[in-house]
């Protein structure tokens, strides 16, 4: 009993030191990112959030209470049986690739361009959605989706700067949402997170996608990898062309080779006409009778008469 005793509780303090390397990595990750650098200016409401102020007068948030926030999101989020009944909205273009990368591992429904008014409220619209719980980038961008959410009773859950307005907003998760890698870096997160609280991945590996998926491309960067890549390909195609042509060569050497060979046997034969060598003829061959070599042509000389066939001396006999 007591050796199990000391086993559980070893297990205990291992999984409490992985819970808080995971912690610490986080943390790491979240200062690299920039996800606790807020704005100048703040919302009075956005006060328990807000750390200090640095001496350039920007707002420095608490980064322990924005992963408070993101587990409090997540158990939220897990509570909806039906993932699409949950709708992602970012209106900020620096958000819209995470957006969709959200959706696409968590299984709700993004809305990453325009929104279109009426979408939660006007029935005949033609993308009219009635989900449970509504996800924003940023309630200030965010502002008619926030305000159709609150028409139709339906949840909302922001991402939420020093100086964001929360009315209308029951979870805000503290972060700076007006930089690409900070905001793929909170959505990645968060769907790490949910995926761990349905069970998809483990609690204590970590998760094998990459967050650079979830940061925005700049349409350059896209023709840049794509430029790399070709020539990467071309580079490869390249380096096996050499070994294709040495290949190629031995093959030639080889066929070449054995040419010259029969063309030597046939030589010590008597010659490609199949006619045997002087001293080696058998005394029974009889060669066979060569033709006469063909007339040669004279424009001077008027053509010859066609021979005419006696047709009805054929058709007696």
């Amino acid at each position: 009993a007591a050796a199990a005793a000391a086993a559980a509780a070893e297990a205990a303090r291992t999984t409490c030191t992985m819970a808080l390397t995971q912690r610490e990595e986080d943390i790491q990750a979240m200062l690299a990112a920039k996800v606790h650098i807020g704005t100048t200016n703040s919302d009075h409401q956005m006060t328990p959030y807000i750390w200090r102020r640095n001496n350039e007068g920007v707002h420095i948030l608490n980064i322990g209470k924005t992963l408070e926030k993101i587990q409090l999101a997540a158990r939220i989020i897990v509570t909806i049986e039906n993932p699409a009944d949950v709708v992602a909205v970012s209106a900020r273009p620096y958000g819209q690739r995470a957006v969709l990368k959200f959706a696409h591992y968590t299984g709700c429904q993004p809305l990453a361009s325009r929104f279109t008014p009426g979408t939660f409220t006007n029935q005949i619209t033609r993308n009219y959605k009635e989900p449970r719980l509504l996800i924003v980038t940023d309630p200030r961008m965010d502002a008619q989706p926030v305000i159709e959410a609150s028409f139709v009773n339906i949840p909302v859950i922001g991402l939420c700067n020093s100086d964001s307005p929360l009315r209308f907003v029951d979870v805000a998760i503290p972060c700076n949402n007006r930089g690409k890698h900070s905001l793929g870096l909170v959505y990645w997160m968060l769907a790490r997170e949910i995926l761990r609280l349905r069970g998809s991945i483990s609690a204590v590996e970590p998760w094998n996608v990459s967050v650079d998926l979830f940061f925005h491309k700049e349409p350059e960067d896209i023709e840049k990898m794509a430029d790399e890549k070709a020539a990467a390909a071309a580079a490869a195609a390249a380096a096996a062309a050499p070994q294709e042509a040495k290949e190629f060569d031995a093959s030639m050497d080889s066929s070449s080779f054995a040419y010259e060979g029969q063309a030597q046997q046939q030589q010590a034969m008597g010659g490609f006409e199949g006619q045997p060598a002087a001293g080696f003829a058998h005394p029974g061959f009889e060669a066979p009778p060569q033709q006469p070599p063909a007339a040669q042509w004279d424009p001077a000389q008027p053509p010859a008469a066609p021979q005419q066939q006696d047709w009805a001396g054929m058709g007696n006999q």
